[in-house]
């Protein structure tokens, strides 16, 4: 009987398996009618300038002569392409630690904003602007003129503030009128003058227009006598405005130069006074010693203004491109954290508060071990991100310090097709660029998939 239950059950048991099998079959046909489209353009554009970039790089600038490995000779032996590998490992090393730490450090910070949307949106939004414009903005924001460049402007009005600034930098002395050029840009007069006495100083180069506000005319200062004891005198500038007047001679329309300093010295070098000249130029030392004295106008007087800092010389161009980039970048890794971060368990964090932990012991032991996995998402990503930085580069670096900025990318595109015309030598570049980025990839979908399962 059991034969024979066995027997009649079979074929409907085998029907139903050859039917599972059919399902999956047309599953699998379906499927792969879905996928076919997505993995020819992944083939087109993707595997095939790979394939042809790896045997390309084996040729020559023609493309005609096969050369081996001389190309990846070549790249090592360049002082471009080696300057571009340390730069590249520069981004590496800098810009997806600070974008990650910076992320962070906002992501916590913004749970405890009470308009956190408003502000993440507002730290997001810079994720909206293409790397052309950005580039475009932060090139004039680093202008190194202070009247086009935001950072310098900036920088100038704090240094002015604290420091002080020259009113005359292109004031100068006539020849063979009394005053003496020194070497460090100072003026002093030729003769000696002692208690008693008056002299006058006139200065040229200075525009009527670029006089502080309130100079006044040096004229009744130069003709007032001077008091007993006092060494006085009065700068002024040597230039009556519409024609006339004459040289070295203080005349009714010529005006004083306020707030220049001037300083007593006697014949064995020593400065024993200083002071500032009034509105109308005039200046006066009291007390002073009897004996010979030079007057003299300090070289700060005549110092050039302060220009701020060179944001896109050889020196900074790679940390202020780095900086651009930074600006983009912060919200996305500050919006990927602060999404693991409203996952954490607050149960653990509100216990950790009640066993008297404080809020940096909390952040230190607890929320960043918890967020490491995203950490280290963000880390990754950032890392490929950075390992094929063009556009910043290319657009902020000026001519004359591209090749100090040039990272692989750059220096890639430069060889391939910016006037190197060496398709073989730009290949290798490639290649290694490729070589580099790979193994994070990698990293990041193994790790991807760790975390689905």
């Amino acid at each position: 009987m059991t034969a024979t239950l066995v027997k009649e059950t079979s074929p409907p048991a085998t029907g139903l398996v050859e039917r599972a099998r059919r399902s999956r079959r047309r599953a699998r046909i379906v499927a792969l009618l879905f996928v076919f489209p997505a993995l020819l353009l992944l083939g087109a554009l993707v595997v095939y300038p790979v394939l042809f970039s790896v045997g390309r790089s084996f040729f020559d600038a023609s493309g005609n002569r096969f050369v081996g490995g001389d190309n990846y000779t070549e790249m090592f032996r360049d002082p471009a392409t080696l300057k571009a590998v340390r730069n590249t490992a520069i981004w590496v090393v800098v810009a997806p630690a600070l974008l990650t730490g910076l992320g962070l450090i906002l992501a916590v910070l913004v749970e405890k904003v009470r308009w956190a949307t408003a502000f993440k949106l507002l730290l997001f939004m810079p994720m909206a602007v293409s790397f052309l414009a950005a580039g475009i903005i932060f090139r004039l924001a680093y202008d190194a003129d202070p009247n086009r460049g935001v950072l310098n402007a900036a920088v100038v009005g704090v240094h002015d503030a604290f420091a002080g600034t020259s009113h005359y930098p292109t004031a100068r002395a006539r020849p063979d009128q009394g005053l003496t050029a020194g070497k460090d840009g100072s003026y002093r007069t030729s003769a000696t003058a002692g208690p008693g006495d008056s002299v006058t100083l006139g200065l040229v180069g200075v525009a009527p227009k670029d006089l502080p506000g309130g100079a006044r005319p040096a004229y009744p200062a130069a003709h007032r006598k001077a008091a007993a004891g006092d060494l006085s005198g009065v700068v002024y500038l040597d230039f009556t405005p519409g024609g006339g007047g004459r040289p070295g001679t203080v005349d009714r329309r010529e005006s004083g130069l306020p707030e220049m300093k001037v300083e007593a010295v006697r014949d064995d070098g020593r400065t024993v006074a200083g002071t500032t000249t009034a509105a109308d130029g005039s200046f006066r030392f009291s007390g002073l010693e009897p004996g010979a004295y030079t007057v003299k106008l300090p070289a700060s007087n005549f110092a050039q203004p302060y220009q701020g800092v060179s944001w896109l010389g050889p020196a900074l161009v790679t940390p202020a491109i780095i900086g651009a980039y930074v600006w983009i970048w912060t919200g996305f890794a500050m919006v990927l954290i602060g999404a693991g971060l409203a996952t954490l368990p607050r149960d653990a964090l509100e216990a950790a508060r009640m066993d008297g932990a404080n809020e940096w012991q909390i952040f230190r032991r607890i929320t960043v071990p918890l967020l490491a996995p995203v950490l280290t998402v963000v880390f990754v990503t950032l890392l490929i991100n950075v390992m094929k930085v063009f556009d910043l580069v290319y657009i902020i670096a000026p001519g004359d310090v591209a090749e100090d900025a040039n990272v692989l990318a750059t220096q890639m595109w430069l060889v391939s097709f910016g006037g190197g015309n060496n398709q073989g030598l730009g290949s290798a570049l490639g290649v290694l660029l490729l070589l580099l980025v790979v193994p994070a990839m990698v990293f990041n979908v193994r790790r991807f998939r760790r975390s689905q399962r």
